[in-house]
This record gives structure tokens, C-alpha cells and sequence, in this order.
């Protein structure tokens, strides 16, 4: 058995000593069979990706043949290092989310994944100290071994060019609080999430949508036929269900509300209808927003230049091109990174959002539920309007009551 924190960083040679580089990652096929395809060596001028075929011998060093050719990903291929290491994976057997801390291949002809080490060892076996704390926990009668997972017992849930193969097991997804693996499915795509939803129970399914991100509410919503939505809509919280309704467009919206049952209907056109109070009076022109190309010191001098006036500053919005927002951080993100990271890199892609038209109640509930200290408002087109703050909502709330 050979575990991938042993292989990384081996030096590669020809079979005829002619050195190639040093193993960066190991490309497998996504599938039952999960044999390795490729290695990859990170030389001096770019990383190679070596076909296992021509793999002569793994001992001190890797050994290829002399006469290599380099290949490129395929469809079904997917990164060690990029889509399973230290990666969130759901132990079917378990039914619960642990993490990838070491990767075991069979080293028979074929090298192929037989599963994961999701233990302490794995994460020690990093450093070359497992066996020093093997040799420890014997000194104190602890029997201290692998924790392991079979690839069978396994499913990945991040694999970023979305290959998810949805087995029948997976039903045993539901046994796993909706907020918890809401939390993991937004760490994948779109498409991703729909399948899980198609494998878990209608019950489940309608507490994952409903601890999702309004973003991908909205795109889910988009892709539903308006009777399944309608279906969904009508189970979850009232308030919720017009938030999300008011994220989509008029004909969307309405072809929704038309196939739901008349208590859900008027409970939700309520509610809806007090979005006809617009957030305009709550809007605040003092947020900062900067080019996605910004660096860190670029926006150190933005703060420093353009915020002196300002009440307080909590987030940082990133702008593409097209001026449309497309992400945000805070100040202490911003701090912790070199002064010549470009905001791209560490920004957040998932913004918490509202509109001129979203009701104050709704307002409140999404800053609390995300715990934020404010929102942007943004408009059709995705342009920033403005920020309304937990503070001036608080304010408006205790004037309405006095």
C-alpha cells in the first residue's frame, strides 16, 4: 500500500538517469474504478503530465521511461491534490462529513485509489512522524491505527468540473441535518446540487433549499417547472419563499405563484405586496467598491483616500468590467493577504444581496440569519445602489414603534 503523502515531491528520472522533475499530483478516473491515469511532474518550465504507462519503477525515486510523451486531462479525470485532498467528502456508511487527510493507492500493476485516511495518521504521516506517534501511543497502551475509508464507502462532493456520479446510496444523505450539508452543497455548482436533491427525500430536500444561499435558491428556482416550485415554495417559511420569489423575474414569479394553493397563495402575495415599500430611505452611499484587478495595497490607498469621511466601513465589493458586483470582503480579509494579491483571489463570490423593493422585514431577517453588518442593494442590471446597515434597520424599526 502506498499513501500519496509519501509519493509528493519524489524526484522523477528517465531510465536513463535524465531527471524530469518532482511529482506534483496524480490524475485518477472519476468512476468505481478509480485507477491512476497520470502523473504529474512540476519541472522548470511548466508541469507535465505523464501517462501512467510509462511508470518503470516507485522506489527513493520515480522511475519512466526514457521515451515519454505527456498527455492532457480527459473528461473523466480529476486531481488528487485539487478535488480530494483536504477536501469535505460524505462517508456513506457513517452518514456523516469528514475530511480527506491522506490518499491510499494499491501499488499492484494498475495503481489504482483503494480509499482514504481520514485520521490523525493521516495528517501526521505529512510531517514522516507517524510512526514516532505510533511508537508513542504504544508506550501508553493506545492502540492507535488508520482511520480508513474504502472508496466504496465514499462519494466526493467537491470535484470542480462537476462529475458528480449520484449513487442510490446516497439517500442516506438525508440522514444528515439539512443545514449541515446545505452548508457543503455550496461549496459545489448548481447542476451538483440538483442532483443530490433528486436522491433525498421531498423533506430533506425542501430543508437543504431552504438553508442555501439566496443565490443558489435563485438559480435553482430558475430551473424548476413552475408546479415544482410552487410545491417547495408552499413548504417553506413564508418569508423566505418571498425573498426568493422577488429574486426572480416577473413571468417566473408569477407562473409560480399561479400553481400554488390559495392559503399559500395569499399567505405569500401578503407578504410580497410589502415589498411595494422600497428600502430607499434605509440606503447609505458610503461603501467602497473597487476593480477586480485591485491589489491589496491598491485598496489600502482607496480606504485611506476615499473613506475618511465615512460613519464605518465593514466590507470592501469587488466590481468586474462591466461594473457588476461580483464579489466582497471584509477588512480583516484584506489585511491578512500580501500587498500584491490581486481582491480576485480571496474575494467572496457568494454575496448575500437585497433590491430597492425587498421588504424591511426580509432585510432584517437576512442580516441576522448571515450575520452581517450590512447589505448591498443592487439593481436589475447588478449594479451596486448602495448599503443598508443592521444599525439604520434597527433605527427604523424602534421609530416605527415609538
Amino acid at each position: 500500500m502506498l499513501y500519496f503523502s509519501e509519493l509528493k515531491n519524489k524526484k522523477i528520472y528517465t531510465e536513463d538517469n535524465i531527471y524530469v522533475g518532482k511529482l506534483k499530483d496524480m490524475v485518477f478516473q472519476a468512476s468505481e474504478a478509480p485507477y491512476i491515469t497520470n502523473l504529474v511532474a512540476k519541472s522548470h518550465k511548466k508541469d507535465l503530465m505523464i501517462p501512467m504507462e510509462y511508470l518503470k519503477d516507485i522506489n527513493k525515486e520515480i522511475i519512466i521511461s526514457k521515451g515519454f510523451k505527456v498527455s492532457e486531462l480527459q473528461e473523466n479525470e480529476l486531481f488528487m491534490t485539487q478535488n480530494l485532498l483536504d477536501n469535505q467528502i460524505i462517508d456513506i456508511t457513517g452518514d456523516k462529513l469528514v475530511r480527506v487527510n491522506d490518499i491510499a493507492i494499491q501499488d499492484k500493476p494498475g495503481y489504482f485509489i483503494s480509499g482514504v485516511d481520514i485520521g490523525l495518521l493521516g495528517i501526521m504521516r505529512w510531517f514522516g512522524l507517524d510512526d514516532y506517534l505510533i511508537r508513542l501511543s504504544k508506550k501508553f497502551n493506545i492502540n492507535l491505527s488508520s482511520q480508513f475509508l474504502s472508496w466504496a464507502d465514499i462519494h466526493p462532493l467537491e470535484l470542480s468540473r462537476g462529475h458528480v456520479k449520484i449513487k442510490k446510496e446516497l439517500t442516506k444523505l438525508q440522514k444528515i441535518r439539512p443545514e449541515d450539508l446545505a452548508d457543503y452543497l455550496e461549496r459545489t455548482n448548481v447542476s451538483n446540487i440538483s442532483r443530490i436533491l433528486n436522491v433525498i427525500d421531498e423533506h430533506t430536500a425542501t430543508g437543504v433549499i431552504e438553508n442555501l444561499n439566496i443565490n443558489y435558491q435563485t438559480e435553482l428556482f430558475r430551473q424548476f417547472e413552475p408546479k415544482k416550485g410552487a410545491k417547495i415554495i408552499a413548504k417553506i417559511d413564508a418569508e423566505e419563499a418571498a425573498d426568493i420569489l422577488i429574486s426572480l423575474t416577473k413571468k417566473r414569479r408569477n407562473e409560480i405563484l399561479d400553481a400554488l394553493d390559495s392559503k399559500s397563495f395569499e399567505k405569500i402575495t401578503h407578504l410580497l405586496n410589502l415589498s411595494r415599500t422600497p428600502v430607499g430611505h434605509l440606503l447609505t452611499t458610503e461603501y467602497l467598491a473597487v476593480p477586480s484587478s485591485d491589489r491589496v495595497k491598491d485598496v489600502i490607498f482607496k480606504v485611506n483616500e476615499k473613506t475618511r469621511e465615512y460613519f464605518v466601513l465593514f466590507y470592501v465589493y469587488v466590481l468586474n468590467e462591466k461594473e457588476e458586483l461580483v464579489g466582497v470582503f471584509n477588512l480583516h480579509e484584506l489585511l491578512l493577504q500580501k500587498q500584491e494579491t490581486s481582491v480576485y483571489k480571496f474575494m467572496h463570490q457568494n454575496l448575500i444581496t437585497i433590491h430597492l423593493n425587498t421588504p424591511e422585514a426580509i432585510v432584517l431577517r437576512k442580516l441576522v440569519k448571515y450575520k452581517l453588518y450590512s447589505l448591498p442593494v443592487i439593481s436589475k442590471e447588478n449594479k451596486i445602489m448602495g448599503v443598508v446597515t443592521f444599525d439604520d434597520v434597527i433605527d427604523r424599526g424602534i421609530k416605527h414603534y415609538e
